[in-house]
C-alpha cells in the first residue's frame, strides 16, 4: 500500500462504521467519494483486490437487476464477489465496494453511462456489458451521441477490456463498430411480436444519417436493423436466443452459445426482462460461470430494491417498479395490461436532480394505452403529481392524486377492491415508496386493517375539467373551418425530443373540447407537405442526426412554407424546430443553412458547447396574461436580426 491508499482505507473504515452503527445509514457512496479525495488513484489501487477480474455494467435500463443477477450467477459458481448492489453507480459507489471488501474473486460492479469514463481506466475491467441506450435524462445526460462518445472512451482507456453488447440496438452497434476493443454480442434471433408503441423515436443509421430499415421490431429501437445506404447492420449474436414461448409464470426461451444450447425460463413479465436475462446469461459464460444453475438464480431473484419487487399486502398483489424513460415507462405500461382482472395503477414522479428536472418525456409515453383497458384505475403522486396528472387527462385516463404508498392502496382498494396493485416511480420517487410499503408488508394483516381504516371520502375524479371553461376561447370560429381542423405534424418520429407531440396531442384536445373536429396528419421524411387544406403547421426539435434529414427535406418545400405563412397559415414551432425557420441553425458547432421564413439566426454561445442553458423559467410575455413557466435545455442561442 502507499501512504495515500493508507490513509484512504482508514477513512473508508471510519466512515463506514460511523455512518452503518452509529447513524443507521447506508454506506453506499460517501466512503469512497471520501476516499477518493484523498487517493485519486483509489479504484487502481484496490484492483489487485480482484483475484480474477472484473465487470461492469452499463446501459440506460436494466443496470441494477443485471449486476445483481450476474453477481448471484458468480456466486452460484463458487466465487466470492463484490459488488455495489443497491446501484451506488458512481465512482464512489465502485470505490466503496472495493475498500469494503479485503479479496474477492470477481467484481460486478453497475456504472452509471458517462461515469464509465472515470470508472474504467482505473479498474480496466476483464468486461464491459452494455445492455441499452435509450433516450433519458436529457438535462444530465444529453443527448444518445454523447453517450456513445463516453462509452467509446472509456473503452479506448482500456484496450483490455471485452465489450459484451447487445446486437438488437443499433446504438449498441454503433460503439463496437467505433472502437478497437474485442467485441461479443447476443440478441435475439426473431420477431417477438410485440405491439409497436404510438410515440416512437425515428431509428437512424449511425454512420450515414440514412432511415434504417427493420426486418423486425422489438421495442424503442431495437430489432433487427440494417442500412439501405452505407451497409451499416446488426451482427449476428455470439449468443442467440430464439424460440421464444410464454408461459404462465413469464417467458422461455432457447439460447445458442458457442458452447452449445440452453433452457431459458424467465419468471417475470416484461420483455425487458428476456434481455437482462440473455446479458447475464451471455456475461457469466464469459467470466467462466456454470450457466447450469443460472435459471435456479434468475428464478429465486427476489430483489429488494424496488425493480420488480412483489408484495403481499393484505393477501393482496402489489409490484413496484422503476421507471425513468419513456421506453422503461411504456413497457411497465405492458406488464400493468397483461396482468389480467381489474388492475390499479400509481405513478410517482419527482423531478430532482437524479431523476432529470425536466419531465416533458412523460409525453412520449403511451399513457393512452391504459384509456383503451376499462380493468385500469389510475393515480398520480410525487413531486410532480400534477404534470401527471395532466398528461394521463390528455391521454384519456382519469386519475386522483395521492400522497404515497399507503394513500394509494387506501383508495385503490376502497374503489376496486379486488385490484392488483402497481407502483411505478422514478428513481428519487422509489426510496419513499419502497419504504411505505416495506412498512405496511411488515406487518401483515395488521396493516391492511390500518390502510381500510384510514378511509375517508369515497374516490373521486381529480382530474381538472374543462366545466368553468368557455366553449370557444379562440380566434377561429369553427364555422370557418369546413367541417374540421386540420393539424399538419411534421415529421414526428425525427423532431419529437422534449415531449413535442404532446403540443399536437393537446392542441387536439383543447379543440375537440370546444366542439371542434380534428385532424392530424403526420408527414413522414420524404414525402411532400399538403399545405392546402392545413389550418395549423407544426415543427418541433430533435437530436442533431434527426433534425438534420428534417431540415434536408424542408429545404426542399421552403418556398412553399414561406408562401403559407405569408398568406396567413398559422405555423406553430418549438425548439430546434423555431430554429430551422431562421436564417442558420447549429448542427453541432457547425452552421446550418434554414428556411429563412423568420428574421433570426441561432449561434454558439461564448464558451462553446459546454456553456449550456439548462434548468426551469419563468418568464412574462405581452401574449400572456400569466407568466409562461417552463424548462430549457440548450446550448444555442437565437438572436434578432438587425432590425
Amino acid at each position: 500500500m502507499n501512504l495515500k491508499q493508507d490513509i484512504a482505507q482508514v477513512v473508508g473504515t471510519a466512515s463506514t462504521w460511523a455512518l452503518k452503527d452509529v447513524l443507521h445509514r447506508p454506506a453506499a457512496n460517501f466512503p469512497g467519494k471520501v476516499g477518493l479525495y484523498v487517493d485519486p488513484e483509489l479504484i487502481s489501487d484496490l484492483r489487485p483486490r480482484l483475484r480474477e477480474g472484473s465487470v461492469v455494467v452499463v446501459g440506460t435500463n436494466g443496470k441494477t437487476t443485471v449486476t445483481n443477477l450476474l453477481a448471484d450467477a458468480l456466486e452460484a459458481s463458487g466465487k466470492a464477489v463484490v459488488c455495489n448492489r443497491t446501484g451506488a453507480n458512481l465512482d464512489s459507489g465502485v470505490a466503496t465496494a472495493l475498500l469494503q471488501t479485503e479479496q474477492a474473486d470477481w467484481g460486478v460492479f453497475e456504472s452509471d453511462e458517462l461515469w464509465l469514463a472515470k470508472i474504467a481506466p482505473q479498474l480496466q475491467p476483464d468486461f464491459v456489458v452494455l445492455l441499452n441506450l435509450f433516450r433519458d435524462q436529457l438535462d444530465r445526460m444529453g443527448e444518445i451521441d454523447h453517450i456513445q462518445e463516453a462509452i467509446a472512451g472509456a473503452l479506448a482507456a482500456s484496450p483490455s477490456t471485452v465489450l459484451v453488447y447487445n446486437a438488437d440496438d443499433p446504438f449498441c452497434q454503433a460503439i463496437a463498430d467505433k472502437v478497437d476493443n474485442s467485441c461479443i454480442p447476443f440478441g435475439f434471433e426473431e420477431d417477438l411480436g410485440l405491439t409497436q408503441n404510438t410515440v416512437a423515436d425515428a431509428s437512424m443509421c449511425q454512420r450515414c444519417d440514412s432511415l434504417l430499415s427493420y426486418e423486425w421490431h422489438q421495442y424503442g429501437q431495437l430489432g433487427s436493423y440494417s442500412c439501405p445506404n452505407c451497409g451499416f447492420k446488426r451482427e449476428a449474436p455470439v449468443y442467440a436466443a430464439h424460440g421464444t414461448t410464454a408461459t404462465a409464470d413469464g417467458a422461455a426461451f432457447t439460447l445458442e452459445y458457442p458452447a452449445g444450447t440452453v433452457c431459458v425460463n424467465v419468471p417475470f413479465s416484461g420483455t425487458y426482462m428476456l434481455y437482462n436475462a440473455l446479458a447475464v446469461y451471455a456475461a457469466a459464460d464469459q467470466c467462466g460461470a456454470a450457466l447450469s444453475g443460472i435459471c435456479e438464480v434468475i428464478r429465486s431473484f427476489d430483489p429488494h430494491n424496488g425493480r420488480l419487487q412483489r408484495y403481499d399486502i393484505g393477501g393482496r398483489c402489489v409490484l413496484l417498479n422503476l421507471a425513468k424513460n419513456p421506453t422503461g415507462f411504456n413497457q411497465n405500461l405492458r406488464i400493468v395490461l397483461d396482468e389480467p382482472g381489474t388492475k390499479a395503477v400509481a405513478f410517482f414522479i419527482n423531478d430532482k436532480e437524479a431523476d432529470g428536472h425536466d419531465v416533458s418525456w412523460l409525453w412520449d409515453v403511451d399513457f393512452q394505452e391504459l384509456a383503451s383497458a376499462d380493468d385500469v384505475v389510475a393515480y398520480a403522486g410525487g413531486i410532480r403529481r400534477n404534470d401527471m396528472q395532466v398528461r394521463l387527462k390528455y391521454a384519456g385516463v382519469s386519475s386522483q392524486l395521492v400522497d404515497g404508498a399507503e394513500d394509494f392502496l387506501e383508495k385503490a382498494w376502497k374503489t376496486v377492491p379486488s385490484a392488483s396493485c402497481f407502483l411505478i416511480a422514478n428513481y428519487t420517487a422509489l426510496p419513499r415508496v419502497k419504504a411505505e410499503l416495506d412498512h405496511l408488508a411488515g406487518q401483515g394483516d395488521e396493516a391492511q386493517g390500518a390502510v381500510v381504516a384510514h378511509g375517508g371520502e369515497g374516490a373521486q375524479d381529480l382530474s381538472p375539467s374543462y366545466e368553468n371553461e368557455p366553449k370557444m376561447h379562440s380566434v377561429v370560429n369553427p364555422a370557418q373551418l369546413d367541417e374540421k381542423l386540420t393539424i399538419v405534424h411534421l415529421y414526428p418520429e425525427l423532431l419529437n425530443l422534449y415531449g413535442d407531440g404532446g403540443n399536437v396531442t393537446i392542441l387536439a384536445e383543447r379543440a375537440r373540447k370546444r366542439g371542434i373536429d380534428v385532424e392530424v396528419v403526420r408527414v413522414r421524411p420524404g414525402q411532400k407537405i399538403d399545405l392546402e387544406s392545413a389550418d395549423i403547421v407544426f415543427l418541433g426539435g430533435g437530436p442533431d442526426r434527426e433534425q438534420r434529414v428534417a431540415s434536408h427535406d424542408l429545404l426542399a418545400q421552403a418556398e412553399e412554407l414561406r408562401s403559407y405563412v405569408e398568406d396567413g397559415g398559422v405555423l406553430l414551432a418549438i425548439c430546434g424546430g423555431y430554429q430551422i425557420l431562421g436564417h442558420e441553425w447549429l448542427l453541432g458547432d457547425e452552421g446550418v443553412p434554414g428556411l429563412g421564413i423568420c428574421d433570426i439566426a441561432t449561434k454558439r454561445a461564448e464558451g462553446g458547447s459546454h456553456n449550456r442553458l439548462v434548468g426551469n423559467i419563468a418568464l412574462e410575455s405581452p401574449l400572456a396574461k400569466m407568466p409562461v413557466i417552463g424548462y430549457e435545455n440548450h446550448a444555442g442561442r437565437t438572436f434578432l436580426e438587425p432590425g
